[in-house]
Formats: C-alpha cells, sequence, structure tokens
C-alpha cells in the first residue's frame, strides 16, 4: 500500500474543511479530483477511509490515515524549519488537554516553548480520562492524559498528580450542616460537577461514605465558573489546590474533610516520531508540570 504525498495532504484537507468542496477549494484542484484522489486512497487500502457525513469523519481504519496524514505534515514543517527554508510556515500543534491542566500550569509550558521556533499550538479541552482517544484518532498529536499504558504509536512520560480538595462555602456549611459537618448527609447535599463526565466528586463521595451523590447536581464546565459556583453555595466541590488555597486561608471555603486530598496521576503522551517540534514541546511540558504538580 502506497499512499502518495498529494493524497495525503488531500485527506487531511477534506477532514479539516469537512467537505471535499472545501478541500478542493483550499487546495486549489477541483472537487473531482479531490474524490479521485480519496477513492484511489480507499481502493489501495481495501476500505472505507471516509464517512461522507456532513462534516465528513474518519472511519476507524481512517483514523489511522489521518494520523499517517498528519505526521507527514509535521515531519515536512520541521525538515524545512532545520533548512531555513523562507517562508516555511507549519500548521498549529493540536494537543489535547484537560481543563484543570489547562486553567493552573498548562498555559506556563506553551509559554515556556522558545518564541524563535516559531510553533503555534490548538488547544482541545478533553477530560483526562478521555484524552487518549484523540490521539487514537489522530486529531491531536500529544495529549495530556490520565492513561499511564502508551496509545499504539505514542510515547509516554508520567507528569506528576494534581492535587484536589473537596471545599464548600462557609455559608453552604452553615445551611446544609447546621449541626456541623457530617460525612454521612453529604450525599443529600447539592453537589458541582463539571461535566457528565466528571467522575471527581463521586469517586470521593464513595471514598469518603461508601455512597454516591443523591443530591441536586449543578453542571458547569468550566473550570474558574465551577470555582465560582462553589464560592457562591449553589454546591460542594473538588477544586484544585491552587484555586482553593486562597479561600481556605481567608475563611470563605471550608474543607469538607481536613487534611485529605485527591491526587489525579497526569501523564504526557506524544506521537512517537522524531520531530523537533514535539521535543520542544514536550520538553516545556515536562519542566511546567515539574514545577507545579506533586
Amino acid at each position: 500500500m502506497n499512499f502518495q504525498t498529494e493524497q495525503l495532504r488531500t485527506f487531511l484537507a477534506v477532514l479539516e474543511h469537512g467537505t471535499f468542496d472545501a478541500a478542493a477549494g483550499a487546495l486549489h484542484v477541483s472537487a473531482s479530483a479531490v474524490s479521485q484522489r480519496i477513492k484511489a486512497m480507499e481502493q489501495a487500502a481495501g476500505q472505507v477511509l471516509l464517512q461522507r457525513t456532513t462534516p465528513i469523519q474518519a472511519t476507524v481504519p481512517g483514523a489511522v490515515v489521518h494520523r499517517l496524514a498528519r505526521q507527514l505534515r509535521q515531519l515536512e514543517a520541521d525538515a524545512a524549519a532545520e533548512l531555513g527554508v523562507a517562508g516555511a510556515s507549519s500548521a498549529p500543534i493540536p494537543v489535547a488537554v484537560n481543563a484543570d491542566s489547562l486553567a493552573t500550569w498548562f498555559i506556563d509550558a506553551l509559554a515556556a516553548v522558545p518564541a524563535g521556533s516559531g510553533l503555534t499550538f490548538e488547544v482541545l479541552r478533553e477530560d483526562e480520562q478521555h484524552s487518549a482517544g484523540l490521539l487514537r484518532s489522530g486529531e491531536v498529536m500529544a495529549a495530556v492524559t490520565a492513561a499511564p499504558d502508551p496509545v499504539q504509536g505514542c510515547s509516554v512520560v508520567p507528569l506528576g498528580a494534581l492535587r484536589y480538595r473537596a471545599v464548600a462555602s462557609a455559608a453552604f456549611l452553615r445551611l446544609w450542616f447546621p449541626g456541623g459537618f457530617s460525612a454521612g448527609k453529604l450525599g443529600d447535599a447539592p453537589t458541582i460537577q463539571f461535566d457528565r463526565s466528571d467522575t471527581l466528586q463521586s469517586h470521593f463521595l464513595a471514598s469518603v461514605t461508601g455512597g454516591s451523590p443523591a443530591g441536586r447536581q449543578h453542571f458547569i464546565p468550566d473550570t474558574f465558573q465551577f470555582a465560582a459556583a462553589v464560592r457562591a453555595g449553589l454546591g460542594w466541590g473538588l477544586m484544585p489546590q491552587a484555586h482553593c488555597a486562597g479561600g481556605l486561608r481567608d475563611g470563605s471555603l471550608v474543607e469538607l474533610v481536613p487534611g485529605r486530598v485527591t491526587a489525579v496521576p497526569l501523564y504526557w503522551q506524544r506521537w512517537k516520531i522524531r520531530s523537533a517540534a514535539l521535543d520542544l514541546l514536550s520538553a516545556a511540558v515536562r519542566t511546567a508540570a515539574a514545577a507545579a504538580l506533586s
């Protein structure tokens, strides 16, 4: 099976632009030429690579080709940079990062990448429990993930653990626990969840009481607004230690189980290709994580 460079570029354009017509416009060729290149690739692979939906999506075999196409583009960009090709530019490096890392330490990692490298980044916010799936599909080249086992074709290094504390506002504690905090009553109190895939609060409650949330649940899919909801007394929740430390000091927040820390181990997975760009990003990520994570 031999895919031509032209075919892989076309395949990538179709997925990035969503339709054959849009890809044709970006490539300055006819839609018929795009269609013919994709059909030739599918014939060579012996299977359907693209779902003709709106927008067009990769099939499971197509995800493998998607990853290959992105790797080729990155290698070409790295080579152009090393050769000093005038006007050479690279597409943004797509990276999957969980919201709490993005809000606490990951921007420091991006800022630590040498400005002279000319690299740009496209950050996809994804829960650390699910970001490995974006590596498999070829949508990202690297990810902060909770998965310690490397995705096929990737390498993995541990970054450390993001530390959380279960907190609530002082007013919330007075309202729901007028006689003082009781772990047995925690399941009936309103809870703040990040989204419907968030398991931090449920796991904490199970570890403390053996039960699951039975009270009202609010879903706030933004790290800073999640913290604002806890401070406003809408419910209790687990906040990154960096975001609740000030409130614990001034008394506006109260720790439900003093000294109880929930640590979420994080890992850095990246494509296992020789890429100067990915090497620079990975080094910056490891340095920033070492300074911020336990």
